[in-house]
């Protein structure tokens, strides 16, 4: 932990050109006298670090002084690319691993450019979890899971009262829930909050080289919306109809129902339900005509006299 910290001094002071004990305090997370007493263990080392005097004093290294530590090894590297998605390197367990490859890579950076980092997080944050899920607790099974992802272990998984080998290739984080892909006989999704067990085997699989995990996530998504969508209804739209239409209709359904359009303005939209298109057919006033099924006419029909009434 501290030959850690040691070195996160060092990269801190090379990257900033100079920090008081204070700012090194806050930004490491502990007290101005461990920061003191970091700082005369690097000087022992023969790091050529110096306390600079005045107002504007503070922990410089010596002009010129690069240290060999910028390097990143195989885990800095990959946790790098998640590092704007900083709730879900916490979840996972890779936050301190993400955190020194950040100060790695910034510290390689030429001086002119090593404001970048600040710069771009004061102008684009990701915010991946969704509302209302502050207080919820990450997984059990995610960090056992993200080990295994990464080191390309096989698990032991248990859901839904059935147990599994699962070769895991990705963890998704979609809308605050994960998800982990993985294969046993065929590629299976499970949602991680589900899983009752997870154990890390010894076992380490071969991955296809021929899967994606985006395309893959990509395509069952679109697979899942589309079979959410059991009923069709047949409308009769105006220029303005059609307009609505790409706003109103499912995105899994767009497609088809523009597909279908006729020179009438007739189209056959795909529902995930009678009452969710009841909703959806309000939206078009009287830009669209249900010409099937009747239940549905007859709905919208009610709802005209009804609003007709409030505004006569």
């Amino acid at each position: 932990m501290r030959a850690a910290r040691l070195m996160s001094v060092i990269l801190l002071l090379q990257g900033r050109g100079g920090m008081t004990a204070a700012e090194l305090a806050r930004e490491l997370e502990v007290s101005e006298r461990t920061v003191h007493r970091d700082v005369l263990a690097l000087s022992e080392a023969g790091v050529p670090v110096y306390a600079d005097r005045g107002r504007r004093g503070g922990y410089r290294l010596l002009e010129g002084y690069r240290t060999r530590l910028t390097g990143l090894d195989r885990a800095e590297a990959e946790a790098l690319f998640l590092s704007g998605v900083p709730g879900a390197l916490r979840e996972m367990g890779l936050q301190d691993v993400a955190a020194t490859a950040r100060l790695k890579a910034a510290a390689a950076l030429s001086p002119g450019l090593r404001d970048a980092p600040d710069i771009a997080a004061q102008r684009f944050h990701l915010d991946a979890p969704g509302w209302f899920a502050a207080d919820r607790p990450p997984p059990p099974a995610l960090a056992p899971l993200a080990r295994a992802v990464w080191t390309d272990r096989a698990v032991d998984l248990t859901y839904k009262d059935r147990q599994r080998t699962l070769h895991p290739y990705g963890l998704v984080l979609k809308a605050g829930v994960w998800y982990v892909v993985g294969k046993a006989r065929d590629f299976l999704t499970f949602r991680v909050d589900r899983v009752q067990a997870v154990e890390v085997l010894e076992e380490v699989f071969d991955r296809d080289p021929a899967f994606d995990l985006a395309a893959h996530w990509d395509e069952q998504s679109a697979r899942f919306a589309r079979s959410l969508l059991r009923d069709t209804v047949t409308l009769r739209l105006t220029e303005v109809g059609l307009r609505v239409l790409r706003r109103v209709a499912d995105p899994a359904a767009l497609a088809d129902a523009l597909a279908s359009l006729r020179e009438d303005g007739t189209v056959e939209l795909a529902v995930e339900s009678l009452e969710v298109a009841f909703s959806q057919v309000l939206c078009f006033g009287p830009e669209a005509e249900v010409l099937a099924p009747p239940e549905l006419r007859d709905l919208v029909k009610q709802a005209a006299r009804r609003t007709a009434d409030l505004y006569r």
